[in-house]
């Protein structure tokens, strides 16, 4: 939106960072020196909106919806309508975002130029004020010096947070970069005519030269495409941090969505976009929505465009497994695993046999496995595992009668009882780990025994009754 008179002056000179020594929280350590405006209430409420964002976020729809219900509506209308959102949502979408807030990409001059004031005609504030505070967004994101901080509701980052006064100031963001910047300081400077010219006079005026059509012009070329520029731009600070899926990293809220990517000219895949800002894409498979990256695209081809920035695919994968371990280690510990050889009780040969006589136990790379509740079920007949009870039956079991599936091998560990004493021979230790088990997903200080809790002796010692 239009910044107010506080904003532009704040910005029309270089912004004072504060001191960058190294603290333990620089966002507590910045909130800690900043004051604050009070709460909003009923009382005071109308000394904080903000008036001029009021009356702009008010009035367009407003004329939209005049026009729509007073206006004819002609093809040519509508085709102008569409193209010209597409142009000024390019404008917000490949000039102020990702080209002058994240330097993914250099442009021409012509270029440059012509993103410049396709963004004055999507009426969002000047580069300079938009890339401040989107640069400020990303570097405190989900805190009290995020401008349009996700956590204060979907309400409040979609629009709330300009309708009233800043309640603390955005975190500092450095911008020096673009105060040297010709077609910056050039649209900063005649920003006011630009807005009012290309948001409104400019498609007003095609329509009615070309096909004469100034009223629907001016009603749907401008005010109704204004009003969806808006909430598409608006829509990436609120709807890309509330719908979707975090396939790169869930640190902070923002999520990646078709459905975003649809309404927001492709800054969709939101998720993305915060972990490699720098990278000139905001979708990388080949079947993502985001006709931004392929407009940049073009224009290297065509030689308006050139040094696309790119993050290295290894760390971009890097992000993706990440993110998939996470999602099985979860998926991991909903599994019921079988008791851990250092929480199971030892005993000797001689007292396995006496128990055996009691209750039907087989011996299998040295873990005793109670197979009563399997009896009757086991695929082989009831006698094939009665006339192991109280022997070895590890090689019969790893193919000297049947070499068992994975599966099986898996139930088999689920009816451990013990552990013999002496342990498993060394030509059976990788058969005494279970499929399931051989490669899971461990954390980094479970690392040296991943199945094993940390901390955990493995040493046998006494001998206990099962």
């Amino acid at each position: 939106m239009a910044p107010t008179n506080a904003a532009r002056s704040s910005i029309a000179t270089e912004e004072a960072l504060p001191d960058l020594q190294a603290q333990d929280n620089f966002v507590e350590h910045i909130l800690k020196n900043t004051t604050s405006r009070p709460p909003i209430t009923f009382s005071n409420v109308l000394s904080e909106i903000n008036y001029l964002n009021l009356i702009i976020l008010t009035a367009i729809p407003a004329l939209s919806v005049y026009g729509a219900c007073t206006t004819e509506l002609r093809w040519e209308t509508t085709v102008w309508s569409m193209l010209y959102y597409l142009i000024t949502g390019l404008g917000i979408t490949a000039g102020y975002h990702r080209l002058w807030s994240h330097r993914s990409y250099n442009a021409s001059k012509p270029l440059e130029y012509f993103l410049a004031m396709a963004g004055s005609g999507a009426v969002q504030g000047s580069i300079k004020w938009w890339s401040r505070n989107h640069r400020a967004h990303h570097r405190y994101t989900d805190t009290d010096l995020d401008p349009y901080d996700a956590r204060k509701g979907f309400w409040w980052s979609h629009v709330g947070w300009m309708l009233v006064k800043p309640r603390i100031k955005p975190g500092p963001a450095d911008v020096s970069d673009l105060s040297r910047t010709a077609v910056v300081r050039w649209q900063h400077r005649w920003y006011i005519y630009l807005i009012v010219g290309m948001g409104l006079v400019f498609p007003t005026a095609v329509a009615w030269l070309l096909w004469g059509d100034a009223r629907g012009g001016f009603f749907f070329a401008g005010a109704a495409r204004l009003c969806f520029v808006h909430h598409s731009t608006f829509c990436v600070n609120s709807l890309a941090h509330w719908l979707g899926d975090t396939p790169f990293d869930d640190k902070h809220s923002p999520k990646n969505h078709f459905i975003t990517a649809l309404v927001t000219v492709g800054e969709g895949y939101h998720n993305f976009h915060h972990q490699f800002p720098v990278d000139y894409r905001n979708a990388i498979k080949w079947y993502q929505y985001d006709p931004t990256k392929w407009f940049i695209w073009v224009c290297s081809k065509v030689g308006l465009a050139s040094h696309l920035k790119s993050f290295p695919d290894n760390e971009v994968k890097k992000g993706e497994l990440t993110m998939q371990l996470k999602r099985l280690r979860a998926e991991q510990e909903r599994i019921t695993w079988p008791e851990e050889s250092h929480s199971l009780p030892v005993i000797s040969w001689q007292s396995f046999q006496e128990q055996s006589t009691k209750r039907p136990l087989v011996l299998v790379t040295g873990f005793i496995h109670d197979v009563s509740g399997f009896l009757d079920e086991h695929p082989g007949g009831r006698h094939m595992l009665a006339k192991y009870m109280g022997r070895d039956a590890t090689t019969a079991f790893f193919g000297g009668v049947y070499d068992h599936s994975n599966a099986a091998h898996n139930l088999l560990s689920m009816m451990r009882v013990g552990v013999l004493c002496g342990g498993v021979p060394h030509a059976l230790e990788e058969k005494a780990v279970p499929p399931s088990q051989r490669l899971r997903v461990a954390r980094n200080d479970e690392l040296a025994n991943p199945y094993s809790s940390p901390g955990s002796s493995s040493g046998y010692e006494g001998e206990e009754i099962l």
